[in-house]
């Protein structure tokens, strides 16, 4: 409703077709547009000042079209004609309840939809897009032929939850047989921990302490080979952190591998993120990385710490206690 809102004050007719494109390269189509407006008579500054403010309301706003309701350049002629025409009418009660409608469907098809599909796909309860378009009216009719808005409610949490469940059980069956299967392959050595590694090039340099620094390469994928995150794929490729401020199957390979080493390690779920999803990492996922270590960055010893190191002037307020984050993100 207040997309629609925002659209019926920000738009202006026909300085919005010429707006759609660069001023010195307008397709035939927006010339003829062009060409199609009424003459413009401005007799006064307010009338400047004020046509002028029209053309500046629509700065944007293709690229908002585009994004927010799918509306290609191609199609901009139709959007003139829809805007012209809401505006030729009061835009009264009944007219932003139409278009309030229009607008809740688009959402319900682009977003609502594919992201309740996404989370029952591969259930024994797969979403079908008829029953849940059915469900979604009755509700607003207020329909209670079938369920009661509680009833229907309290179905969908319990279902939720059965599917999280099983896919979280899944999960993690899945990641115990990968690491029981990948635990006999050559080169391949566990730790009491549960950390599986392999040494791709044995590194000659320093290795990290927790509080140290390293410089690093590296790639994550999950067990079916998707990656997730790649420093190989940014500028600079390469990332810098402390060995304490990443998951703990990280803590423990980094500071265990010299510098000039490269490993590939795969994760337990309970050395990585655990019940928790991370992006495109879902909730207990074993993983796997590539680490390249490319430097060891050693920290200052206490005893090189002096009085200089100490602020000249004591703090106006007691500074807040270093906490230990929340979460650890592996590094970006």
């Amino acid at each position: 409703m207040k997309k629609l809102a925002f659209m019926f004050v920000l738009l202006v007719g026909c300085a919005a077709m010429m707006q759609a494109a660069p001023d010195k390269k307008k397709t035939k189509k927006q010339a003829e547009a062009a060409q199609s407006c009424p003459a413009v008579v401005l007799n006064t500054t307010a009338d400047s000042v004020s046509y002028a403010a029209g053309m500046s309301l629509t700065n944007g706003l293709l690229p908002f079209l585009k994004q927010q309701y799918g509306v290609d350049e191609a199609f901009m002629d139709d959007f003139i004609r829809g805007f012209e025409e809401a505006l030729k009418v009061n835009v009264d009660d009944p007219i932003k309840a139409y278009g309030a409608g229009i607008a809740i469907a688009g959402m319900l098809q682009d977003r609502m939809l594919p992201g309740i599909t996404q989370e029952f796909e591969g259930s024994d309860t797969p979403i079908q897009r008829d029953q849940l378009v059915q469900g979604f009216l009755a509700s607003l009719k207020n329909d209670t032929a079938v369920y009661h808005q509680e009833k229907a409610e309290e179905l969908i949490r319990t279902r939720r939850e059965a599917v999280k469940h099983a896919k979280e059980e899944a999960a993690k069956a899945e990641g115990r047989q990968f690491l029981a299967e990948n635990a006999t392959k050559e080169g391949v050595k566990t730790l009491p921990s549960g950390l599986q590694y392999k040494v791709l090039r044995e590194g000659t340099g320093a290795v990290a302490e927790v509080n140290d620094e390293v410089v690093v390469k590296y790639e994550g994928r999950l067990i079916d080979g998707t990656v997730f995150d790649s420093s190989y794929e940014r500028n600079p490729q390469t990332s810098k952190f402390r060995p304490n401020q990443v998951i703990k199957g990280w803590t423990e390979a980094l500071t265990m591998m010299p510098a000039g080493s490269k490993w590939e390690l795969y994760i337990p779920e309970n050395l990585a993120y655990g019940e928790r999803q991370a992006g495109k990492i879902p909730a207990f996922s074993t993983l796997i990385f590539t680490v390249e270590v490319e430097e060891v960055v050693k920290a200052a010893p206490a005893a090189e710490k002096t009085a200089t190191d100490k602020p000249a002037v004591k703090p106006a307020t007691k500074p807040a206690k270093n906490t230990k984050p929340a979460a650890k993100k592996t590094a970006k």
